[in-house]
């Protein structure tokens, strides 16, 4: 069995699975180790390190002949002509997140871009299909990273959104395998983000300090922070991140510490660690292709064992 949905047909994909576009992680070690497993790898500007990041594509380009993706993260990325620079690079697909759907949306799609905004609410959700996006990544407040501070979970949010707009839907935020996968696709998705699964991949290119504390952890040991600023962030829980949980009164984005020193230097405590609720399901270190093959291969599985069961 394979996939054929509006998802795969776009994106030209054969499995449905797309990579989380975090900071420093999502480059072209890890993008297009996707890539070539059928997925969708996704190049990451957050990191807001442009020459990099074109270094990066290029990279991907040496790397893989598969489909890949650019993310731009209008709240990090301080370039105005971030779209523009994006078009330059000559890629066909772009989500574009932490913003609004109607800042760069026409002029990448006049340049022929695919265009997945990233929703964290169903108002959201109106606003990008109205503003003409091809697709939808409906991100649940169980996912990690910056976060509405207004969280809603992936159960409630994604057939929601599904009940009232057309558009394809990626679901992001609690998905790591097979049946979470199936799930997905019960609630109207058509197909997936893996963001802590893919930090914890074996070609993620953080260290193994972040690596084994993900397998380690409980499903109670991430951390929501910063619910009444902005940005909220779901991190793992560490005695930093504990600490910072019970900051209510300030924003405590400057104190989040030197990312590089957490994600290369393995200093768990220098920085903060984000990571969604789904680590307490990740009990092992995995090469991304087996992820992709393992999750396909539950995926349809499962499929196949309700409908005997219930059908």
């Amino acid at each position: 069995m394979t996939f054929n949905n509006r998802v795969t047909e776009m994106l030209g994909v054969d499995i449905p699975i797309i990579q989380a576009p975090m900071g420093w992680i999502a480059r072209s070690q890890l993008a297009s180790a996707v890539s070539n497993a059928g997925g969708m790898g996704i190049i990451e500007t957050s990191s807001g390190e442009l020459d990099d990041i074109k270094d990066e594509i290029r990279k991907m380009r040496d790397l893989t002949d598969r489909p890949f993706g650019v993310n731009i993260a209008q709240a990090f990325v301080r370039d105005p002509n971030i779209a523009q620079f994006v078009i330059d690079q000559g890629v066909k697909f772009v989500t574009t997140s932490a913003g609004s759907p109607t800042r760069y949306t026409p002029e990448l799609k006049a340049a022929g871009i695919t265009v997945f905004h990233v929703i964290p609410t169903m108002r959201a959700a109106q606003k990008a299909v109205d503003a003409g996006v091809d697709g939808l990544i409906v991100e649940g407040g169980e996912g990690g990273g910056f976060k509405n501070p207004n969280d809603v979970a992936s159960m409630v949010l994604l057939p929601l959104v599904r009940s009232k707009v057309d558009v394809p839907i990626i679901a992001a935020g609690g998905f790591t395998d097979g049946k979470s996968m199936a799930a997905a696709f019960a609630l109207g998705a058509e197909g997936v983000q893996m963001g802590t699964r893919m930090v914890a991949a074996l070609e993620s290119p953080v260290h193994e300090n972040w690596k084994n504390t993900i397998v380690a952890s409980l499903e109670t040991d991430t951390v929501f922070l910063n619910r009444f600023h902005s940005p909220a962030l779901r991190a793992l829980r560490t005695e930093r991140t504990s600490r910072l949980e019970k900051m209510v009164e300030e924003n405590i984005m400057p104190e989040f510490g030197i990312a590089t020193d957490l994600y290369f230097g393995g200093d768990m405590e220098s920085a903060i660690a984000l990571s969604g609720q789904v680590a307490g399901r990740i009990d092992k270190v995995m090469p991304v292709a087996e992820i992709l093959q393992e999750t396909e291969r539950e995926f349809f599985e499962t499929l196949k064992e309700l409908s005997a069961r219930y059908l």
